[in-house]
């Protein structure tokens, strides 16, 4: 997240002098993500069967957090207030009109979705964060924020909804922007089909998004765009109807290509996986690679993906972690009265 903060209004207040109850703990799970799915570049989005975990508590303090973080991250990332998840807990307050001065905040992150992959790890933390502060306002509420607003804050903070809704609602997603007064992100939830089967190649290197959207063209010729829309959509009914046409619909001219030269193990393992005729795309912004096949062909293909990662000059982590078709989950633990 950058530290400019986004455009905050219309979203839904809280009465005045609302405060988060204190003594409250939350527990929160957020799944891993793969953005994208090859051509439904910044719209389409798919939840993967293993996450992070956020555990908050809430006492009184003066502004004040401290973090213990286990897992990815845990040698590197901030333990005190500026931690992404301290600080966008806080701002969800604020956006929401919440008075948060006289509160401090206990937090333990179990990090299992690897950093800089292309798998959603900030979207992660920002929606656990979040999801986090929506919990711990009084649950009497009328006005209190649900997991619509919880989208809504989530992907105004990332920046890109199509990151933060498959964290949000799970399952298949796509995420559009289409602005009135009261929301400024939409999404739309078609049910994956039974026999789609996700399966991951995370590498042991680094991509930073931003410099993987620094690579992208400001145009691309009409005819890129346009085979692109016809995948895209391909890519929805393969996903929800018939997965035997997800290697046709696995083809992107937008990013991809561009990207590439920053990737060049991810792309060689790519184009090895088109050869052997899987659908296998770019997660994210890389340099995990995604490959979508039929439940028939999972076994086939962790196979072939062995064997094209076995005798790579990097590490490669090869599973097939299912789809989650939760989301966020929040288990709230008010203080006694």
């Amino acid at each position: 997240m950058t530290a400019v903060v986004p455009e905050l209004t219309g979203l839904v207040k809280v009465p005045g002098g609302t405060t988060p109850l204190l003594g409250a703990g939350v527990s929160v799970h957020v799944p891993a993500t793969s953005a994208n799915l090859g051509p439904g570049y910044d719209t389409l989005g798919l939840a993967l069967g293993y996450g992070d975990d956020l555990t908050t508590r809430i006492v009184a303090g003066t502004g004040l957090a401290t973090v213990r973080i286990t897992g990815q991250g845990s040698d590197c990332l901030p333990t005190d207030g500026t931690h992404l998840a301290a600080r966008t807990i806080r701002l969800a307050w604020d956006a929401w009109g919440v008075d948060h001065s006289q509160v401090d905040l206990e937090l333990t992150a179990v990090n299992r979705i690897p950093h800089g992959r292309g798998q959603g790890s900030s979207s992660a933390v920002i929606v656990a964060a979040v999801a986090t502060a929506a919990a711990t306002l009084p649950q009497e509420l009328v006005l209190r924020p649900g997991r619509d607003d919880v989208f809504e804050l989530a992907a105004r903070l990332e920046g890109h909804p199509d990151n933060v809704a498959p964290t949000v609602y799970g399952g298949l997603t796509i995420a559009w922007e289409q602005s009135d007064e009261h929301r400024r992100f939409r999404v739309a939830l078609p049910t994956p089909h039974s026999g789609v089967v996700p399966i991951v190649a995370v590498p042991d290197v680094i991509l930073s998004t931003e410099v993987a959207r620094g690579l992208l063209p400001a145009e691309v010729p009409h005819a890129d765009a346009a085979a692109n829309a016809a995948a895209a959509a391909l890519m929805v009914h393969a996903l929800t109807h018939e997965p035997a046409l997800l290697p046709s619909a696995a083809r992107d001219r937008l990013h991809e290509g561009y990207r590439a030269p920053a990737m060049p193990h991810t792309a060689r393992l790519i184009e090895q996986a088109r050869s052997e005729g899987f659908a296998a795309t770019v997660s994210g912004a890389g340099p995990t690679a995604l490959i979508l096949v039929e439940a028939s062909q999972r076994e086939e293909a962790l196979t072939l993906l062995g064997r094209l990662t076995e005798n790579s000059d990097v590490t490669w982590t090869v599973s097939a972690p299912g789809i989650d078709t939760s989301g966020v989950t929040v288990e709230v633990h008010r203080p006694v009265a």
